[in-house]
């Protein structure tokens, strides 16, 4: 179920990516000839009015061709006010504007959508679980509260890395125990203990463990708080997408960083077996992603058909098809550098340790 709940989840970005242009194109009065989820070879076809809508069979993305998109192609006189190329250049930088735009809408609803419904989540200094056999399965229960590690106070973050830091003699192996015990200091039923527990090291986890996990804390949000939360989420996501995608030229661990299409797929899938909110969280980073990325000023990307639209603006008249099909040759290879790096990182994790999802 999880395969086709996370195909069914990427083919509605690339519908609604692909329906944000048809949209605009139509409003504009531009002539749609061929809406198209996938990429040919198509599997169904049907032509309804002026537009032929069908479905290809290689789930890599869609298209929507618009009449005129090619300055060198034959139209018939009658219908060349609504070529792409003869419209104005502002309708042109919207229809090409709106399949980003609509990624981002899309990414704001299901962030909205889960702060309203589900709430803010985060860990609290309650614990949750402890696992059999572990050093805290002795000494620790459901339903106790962390106080303080080694003497410290903290978030959740800090209390975990105080016990990390104790560590095996040498290098570490799988159930190692640390050198030194940890003093934990833990509330239960109104009264404060204190326990000496020694870690062992997780090797799944890459780090000294005491085997318990922290219960999850929810808070309800109202419409103008999930608002706000969203709008937050998704300036957090755009800094990260920007930061390591500018690295990419001269960071070697941020090429590592970088997911393709399988990648982006599997975490989905994953996700959508471990919890529904969080793979709908997925989808929405995927989707505001993909319109930053499809914003980058290079054709054959959206940001490149906008990027020679205001160049045409600036220079008062049109510019020749030969000068943006060589840049477009550069925008080409870049793209498929990215696609490429993308693929080998997703090809490594599945043959590897996987994605690491928690």
């Amino acid at each position: 179920m999880s395969y086709l709940l996370a195909f069914l989840g990427f083919s509605a970005l690339v519908m609604l990516h692909e329906l944000g242009h048809f949209w605009a194109a139509k409003r504009v009065g531009m002539r749609v000839e061929r809406f198209s989820l996938f990429f040919p070879p198509h599997i169904w076809k049907k032509t309804k009015g002026e537009t032929e809508y069908c479905i290809g069979v290689i789930p890599l993305g869609g298209y929507v061709r618009i009449m005129g998109m090619n300055p060198n192609e034959e139209i018939a006189p009658e219908l060349e006010a609504r070529s792409y190329s003869r419209m104005a250049v502002n309708k042109r930088i919207f229809v090409i504007a709106a399949g980003p735009l609509m990624n981002v809408l899309v990414a704001f609803v299901i962030f909205f959508a889960l702060f309203l419904i589900v709430g803010l989540s985060s860990p609290s200094s309650t614990i949750d679980q402890v696992e059999a056999g572990s050093p805290a399965a002795a000494a620790m229960a459901p339903g106790d509260r962390l106080i303080s590690v080694d003497g410290k106070k903290g978030d959740v973050a800090a209390l975990g890395a105080a016990i990390s830091s104790h560590r095996c003699a040498g290098a570490p192996t799988d159930g190692c125990a640390a050198t030194t015990p940890v003093r934990v200091v833990v509330e239960r039923g109104g009264q404060t203990q204190t326990l000496l527990l020694t870690p062992r090291y997780d090797a799944s986890a890459k780090k000294t463990r005491l085997g318990f996990n922290f219960a999850i804390a929810r808070e309800t949000l109202g419409p103008v708080d999930a608002a706000s939360r969203s709008v937050s989420e998704m300036w957090r996501v755009t800094g990260a997408t920007m930061s390591a995608l500018s690295r990419l030229a001269y960071d070697p661990e941020a090429r590592k960083e970088i997911s393709g299409v399988v990648g982006s797929y599997e975490v989905t899938r994953q996700s959508f077996e471990f919890d529904v909110a969080q793979a709908l969280s997925v989808l929405a980073i995927i989707s505001l992603s993909l319109a930053l990325i499809n914003l980058f000023p290079f054709l054959p990307l959206d940001g490149g058909h906008i990027f020679w639209a205001l160049a045409e603006k600036l220079r008062g008249r049109p510019i020749a098809y030969s000068v943006m099909e060589r840049a477009s040759a550069v925008g080409f290879v870049l793209v498929l550098i990215l696609f490429a790096v993308g693929l080998s990182n997703d090809i490594s994790r599945l043959s590897g340790d996987g994605f690491a999802l928690r």
